[in-house]
């Protein structure tokens, strides 16, 4: 039996958030969150191994408390895919993971379904994930959809609730958690190609992938997180570690 897949795991942390400032340096129970995030992600078999991504002096001294390795990238970077992309330049591997650093409930199984398709399907470039909708999310623009192929392939990733439900039959809507897997030749073309005009329509930057020709794989999961973009975020997330009783969102 053939050896499977080098993959790295990669988690990218910056300061500069905007809807949250400092966020992966915000406490959790007791953990700055970028500490959470490493934990859980650490948990994948699937990880052959897996670091930390930043800009930040301040990010790496808190890392380096708790044992994490962190590699320093450019503070340039306009997206975490192009942080990923450097940290390719000097650490090989088959598969690159991007593991958003604001993302504390990731699981293994999450990192699992990203990868399979690397395995399944040699000519596989991207990966992500799905998750079905909640009515509640349809119109809610920080919540990001996605329609795909019969083959799993995404056709376009939206911050609308896509596909419109012209005659009202009650249509099935996806949307996607903020995790995908990569080929370092993907990563290559995503930093070498200029934003591209749905990207820079919808500020999605994973519609530069489709716009370009390369096939982004979908992988359905019931597991849902909660990414953390605001204090109430923060505060569910912590609720949920702690056994509290979680606030209202």
């Amino acid at each position: 039996m053939s050896a499977g897949p080098r993959v790295l795991g990669v988690i990218p942390a910056r300061l500069q958030s905007t809807r949250l400032p400092r966020k992966v340096l915000r406490e959790i129970a007791g953990k700055p969150l970028i500490v959470h995030v490493f934990e859980a992600a650490r948990r994948a078999p699937d990880l052959g191994d897996l670091l930390v991504a930043t800009d930040s002096d301040e990010v790496v001294a808190a890392c380096a408390g708790f044992g994490i390795p962190t590699i320093m990238t450019s503070a340039e970077h306009p997206s975490g895919t192009d942080r990923i992309w450097e940290v390719a330049q000097t650490r090989p591997a088959d598969v690159y993971v991007n593991i958003q650093g604001d993302e504390p409930l990731i699981t293994p199984d999450h990192i699992r379904l990203l990868v399979g398709p690397f395995r399944e399907r040699p000519d596989t470039e991207v990966t992500t994930l799905k998750i079905r909708l909640a009515p509640d999310e349809a119109s809610n623009p920080n919540v990001n959809k996605v329609v795909c192929g019969v083959d799993g392939r995404a056709l376009y990733f939206s911050k609308y609730p896509i596909p419109y439900d012209r005659d009202g039959i009650g249509v099935v809507r996806y949307k996607h958690p903020g995790f995908y897997a990569y080929r370092k030749a993907a990563l290559d073309a995503f930093h070498r190609l200029p934003p591209s005009p749905l990207e820079l329509t919808e500020k999605l930057e994973q519609l530069r992938f489709l716009e370009n020709g390369i096939d982004i794989v979908v992988v359905e999961t019931v597991t849902s997180t909660i990414g953390v973009d605001t204090e109430a975020d923060l505060q569910a997330v912590e609720a949920l570690m702690t056994g509290r009783r979680p606030p209202s969102r």
